[in-house]
C-alpha cells in the first residue's frame, strides 16, 4: 500500500528537496506551503504522515498540530517536525501537542527515511 505524506513548509525548495526524497523512496507527496493550506489539503484524501516546519506564515507548525490534533480522524497521524530549531523547549511544547518526532535541518536523506519507516507503520 501506497502510504501518503504530507510536507507542509514555506521554503519552495525545501519542500521540493524532501519531495524528491521521499518520492524516490516510494511515497507518495502532497505538499503545502503554511499551515493553514494544510488543512485545507489534508482531508482530501488519505494521510498517513505529516512532516511540517514550525515557522511558517499564516499558520505555524504547533498551530497545526494543535487543529489536527481536534479532528477525530487525525488523532493518531504521525507528525514530525522538520525544522532549523534546536531548542528543547520547542520540542517539550511539541511532544505536548502531539508530535511524534523532531527532524533538525538541514537533514540527511537516509535518516529521514527510516524515521519516516519507523513512526508510519
Amino acid at each position: 500500500m501506497e502510504r501518503t505524506i504530507l510536507i507542509v513548509d514555506d521554503s519552495a525548495s525545501i519542500r521540493n528537496l524532501v519531495e524528491f526524497t521521499l518520492s524516490n523512496a516510494g511515497f507518495k507527496v502532497i505538499s503545502a506551503n503554511n499551515g493553514q493550506e494544510a488543512l485545507e489539503k489534508i482531508d482530501a484524501q488519505a494521510i498517513h504522515l505529516l512532516l511540517t516546519d514550525l515557522h511558517m506564515p499564516v499558520m505555524s507548525g504547533m498551530e497545526l498540530i494543535k487543529e489536527i490534533r481536534l479532528r477525530e480522524k487525525y488523532k493518531l497521524l504521525p507528525i514530525l517536525f522538520l525544522t532549523t530549531e534546536t531548542q528543547i523547549g520547542l520540542k517539550q511544547e511539541a511532544k505536548e501537542l502531539g508530535a511524534t518526532g523532531w527532524i533538525v535541518k538541514p537533514f540527511d536523506s537516509e535518516k529521514l527515511i527510516t524515521t519516516i519507516r519507523k513512526v508510519i507503520r
